[in-house]
């Protein structure tokens, strides 16, 4: 991430905040992350539907597609479309060269929610120490939109994010292809072998790896359990600062409401 991206998501964050009526809090010390579920399973999914539809979650929604007045709190009826969908980032023992380790792991359950007048957000949905809840709300339909790509691009892959550049892929064999111009920068329009994938982001990533110096100074996290996480925070979220975050700007719901993370939408690259 630029640091005009950096600057432009940390105010986005902030004025979120301020809409939805959250008042910024100190940081505490980073929460345990808890560990996410191997894959997406029917009670996994059923668990992150009903996170998803919550009166809480819903009238947060409304709030959220409000923000901006493209439609009024009252008109904007929120409503969650389809089941949730796994989202998979890039995994740190992939990173780290673990045997048989995969090249993503599940990271949260994304649903989506339209409103009335088709705005488009995706719900961020994680098993937290609480349970299953929602940890934030991203603009647009990007979980979806490379979901959809990826089984177009390469049948049976693993659809994946690295979130440090914000970089979207599918992988499966021994390949790795990219689905947006982030991927297509870092490996590629033809892709790469997942043996050099790998060497690439080991070489990117291996000294910010959970357990490191860099990991152990707080630099890395999991999500926030009831906190609003500090701007910059959010902001370093997305990019290379916080290389393991579970998520930009990630808030639980409970009762307090959701920091909004607002992003450009991408263009996929074509196959």
């Amino acid at each position: 991430m630029t640091q005009r991206a950096a600057t432009a998501a940390a105010a986005a964050v902030l004025a979120a905040t301020a809409l939805l009526g959250l008042a910024p809090q100190a940081a505490a010390a980073p929460a345990s992350p808890v560990p996410q579920p191997q894959s997406a399973t029917a009670e996994n999914k059923a668990a992150a539907a009903q996170a998803a539809t919550a009166p809480d979650t819903l009238a947060t929604l409304s709030r959220f597609f409000a923000r901006e007045g493209k439609v009024s709190l009252t008109a904007a009826r929120p409503r969650i479309e389809g089941e949730a969908i796994p989202v998979n980032h890039l995994s740190p023992e992939f990173v780290a060269g673990r045997a048989g380790a995969p090249v993503a792991r599940l990271e949260f359950l994304a649903g989506k929610a339209v409103s009335s007048d088709g705005q488009q957000a995706a719900l961020w949905i994680a098993r937290t120490e609480a349970g299953w809840q929602v940890v934030n709300i991203a603009t647009g339909d990007d979980e979806f939109r490379y979901a959809q790509l990826g089984a177009a691009k390469l049948p049976g892959g693993t659809v994946f994010r690295e979130p440090q550049i914000d970089a979207w892929y599918v992988a499966g064999g021994s390949r790795v292809l990219p689905l947006d111009e982030d991927a297509v920068r870092a490996v590629g329009a033809d892709g790469t072998t997942l043996a050099a994938y790998r060497v690439r982001v080991a070489r990117a990533y291996g000294d910010k790896l959970p357990g490191s110096a860099y990991a152990e100074g707080g630099m890395a996290g999991g999500y926030a359990e009831a906190e609003a996480v500090p701007a910059a925070a959010a902001a370093d979220a997305e990019g290379a600062g916080v290389p393991w975050a579970a998520g930009a700007g990630a808030l639980v719901l409970g009762g307090l409401g959701v920091a909004a993370v607002r992003r450009s939408r991408r263009v996929g690259a074509r196959a």
